[in-house]
């Protein structure tokens, strides 16, 4: 499972003309599900997804969580983060996880999160068509892979 985190100041999404969901202060999370993700590399991500400390604390350090700034969360379905580039100029998508496997750990790691943290958590439609409009803050953007776990 890949997830493309960015501390945000704001975030929504777009579906079909009309926002969906929004959030002001959070972690938008663009998530991506292999065909061979397990609940466990959900939860392994949803756990230190909640515990990062990306957010500054009074003397301006990046020591706070968003438990401790009190954020909200975006969850945003993205296939395209498996993309293989290795051959070609078009990417390929082989190791996605199939929407039949790739729904139900997508929602597992929205309901995850929300047991970890308490927060908020928001989402896209899975497998829509989505304009995602947000304001980086820092900017701050941290790469996770449950496969790759540095």
């Amino acid at each position: 499972m890949r997830a493309l985190l960015q501390r945000v100041t704001r975030a929504s999404v777009t579906v079909k003309g009309k926002v969906q969901n929004s959030i002001g202060k959070g972690i938008l999370i663009f998530l991506g599900v292999e065909a061979e993700d397990t609940e466990a590399d959900a939860n392994w991500l949803s756990s230190k997804i909640a515990k990062m400390r990306l957010f500054p604390d009074s003397k301006g350090v990046m020591n706070d969580s968003i438990m401790d700034v009190e954020g909200e969360f975006l969850v945003i379905s993205q296939f395209t983060l498996h993309a293989s580039t290795k051959k070609g100029n078009r990417p390929s998508y082989y190791k996605a996880s199939r929407p039949s496997h790739a729904e139900p750990m997508y929602e597992h790691f929205m309901e995850q999160l929300w047991m970890d943290s308490g927060l908020v958590v928001k989402s896209g439609t899975f497998g829509a068509d989505m304009k995602v409009e947000l304001v980086n803050d820092g900017p701050i953007t941290i790469w996770m892979d449950s496969k790759n776990r540095e």
